[in-house]
């Protein structure tokens, strides 16, 4: 099945073998050219490490546009240091004495796997692979039939080899394939029939249920978190996050063994429990406030780039016109010159010319100091705007909790309605941080460049 290397003697993959097996794939004259001119890897797409006796993965890191990667008839006992090779599409692993698969977590842009005759024993560690089209891991160790329910999360996946491992002499083993891959095209080198595909359902339908409602509660569980994830997302970058709800609070008390032994005193947990209440509310009135104000901000920005859009956009197209106008109006012109019967014609036509091309540059450079002009005024208004969204909104923070209406006393007899101020505070202080453009793009103006920078 596999190869041993105890009368072989072993090779590393480095520079050397890396340059020969890039060299073999070109044209000889091309190839000698690289030889003397030296070899960017960056450059690469396609490697063949086939057949070189090579028995540990190393020193691919400078391929990082490798695409396929032939690594067959070696003596491979680990797949490893293929980290950097995120663009292989197709990958080779076939005949070596591999035992385990792993190290392909990187390779999210597969779509034809190839590890024929290792030594393999479990389909496992593959979970990142989900352009996987092609796999092919027969000949190897696979005992447990029960593993291919494994394959199942590659929806991509339509040809399978699985020849020649223990399982395949079991009497349903393509039944239970195919009901367990449905959208499986090639099994084995074979074409999967419509009868095969039916007798496999039946057959095993009461297996394929039960998965398939686990997968759909799996894929419910996900698609709900990444919305939790997202929309924490979207406070994070309002600066509201677990400002809708108890979490602040209780993180604040989460090990405050004081207040705990203050809940034992006589009417003390009625004040903590109007305390938590009361702070949760501020809490929710500062989240829903800092939405609503962030949209605001964002309104502005959006407005921003909207009118900076604008500006630059009839710039070019003034100066697309100013330049076509030129060159209509100078093209006769320049026949006349090329045509002129005499020298004193020429050149008199030459300088009017050249008087056209003076005015011309002065025309584009005061259209560029105009929008240089709305440019500066547009950057100062938006800044007028933000500040006085900014300055609205602490003035509305500071009145959304009355800080003299409740007093709440620890052990060490500090106001508790502090905290409420701090959390104000520190809101107000977040929301300050908002981000504006610090460099203008730079802008073509047919031709001519201006960039405005350090406008803020």
């Amino acid at each position: 099945m596999s190869q041993s290397y105890n009368s072989i003697k072993p090779n590393v993959i480095d520079d050397e073998m890396l340059q020969k097996a890039v060299e073999e794939r070109w044209p000889e004259d091309i190839g000698k050219l690289a030889k003397s001119e030296g070899i960017d890897f960056k450059d690469v797409t396609e490697l063949q490490l086939s057949f070189r006796n090579i028995l540990q993965i190393d020193n691919l890191w400078q391929l990082e546009n490798l695409t396929k990667l032939q690594l067959d008839n070696n003596i491979i006992e680990k797949i490893e240091a293929l980290e950097s090779l995120v663009h292989l599409v197709w990958l080779d692993l076939s005949f070596n004495n591999i035992e385990v698969i792993e190290g392909l977590d990187t390779l999210v842009k597969l779509q034809d796997l190839s590890l024929y005759n290792n030594r393999i024993s479990k389909i496992e560690h593959m979970d990142t692979l989900q352009e996987l089209q092609i796999f092919s891991i027969g000949k190897n160790n696979l005992t447990a039939l029960e593993d291919v329910v494994y394959l199942r999360r590659f929806k991509k996946l339509r040809t399978l080899n699985l020849t020649g491992n223990p399982f395949c002499e079991e009497e349903q083993y393509v039944l239970f394939v195919v009901a367990h891959i449905p959208d499986l095209v090639y099994l084995d080198f074979k074409l999967v029939s419509d009868t095969t595909r039916e007798l496999a359902v039946s057959k095993y339908h009461y297996l394929i249920d039960p998965l398939e409602h686990e997968e759909a509660q799996a894929l419910a569980q996900l698609e709900e978190k990444l919305a939790k994830q997202k929309e924490l997302e979207y406070h994070k970058t309002a600066f509201v996050e677990y400002l809708n709800g108890s979490f602040l609070f209780d993180s604040l008390y989460a090990e405050d063994t004081e207040a705990a032994k203050l809940a034992y005193l006589p009417g003390v947990d009625d004040l903590l429990q109007a305390y938590r209440k009361d702070f949760v509310s501020v809490c929710e009135n500062l989240f829903n406030y800092g939405l609503k104000e962030y949209e605001k901000r964002e309104a502005e920005v959006s407005e921003f780039y909207k009118g900076l859009h604008e500006a630059l956009t009839a710039n070019q197209q003034e100066g697309r016109k100013i330049i076509l106008d030129f060159e209509n109006r100078n093209k006769e012109r320049l026949d006349e010159i090329h045509h002129a019967t005499s020298y004193n014609i020429a050149e008199s036509k030459r300088a009017e010319y050249n008087e056209d091309i003076l005015q011309l540059s002065e025309t584009l450079m005061t259209l560029e100091m105009q929008t240089v002009d709305q440019l500066e005024e547009l950057i100062k208004d938006f800044e007028k705007n933000i500040a006085v969204i900014a300055s609205t909104f602490i003035e509305n923070v500071k009145g959304i909790y009355p800080f003299d209406s409740v007093l709440v006393w620890t052990s060490e007899g500090a106001c508790m309605t502090q905290l409420l101020e701090d959390l104000v505070r520190l809101f107000s202080m977040c929301f300050l941080a908002i981000e504006v453009p610090a460099v203008l793009p730079e802008a073509s103006l047919n031709g001519l460049h201006f960039c405005v920078t350090d406008v803020f």
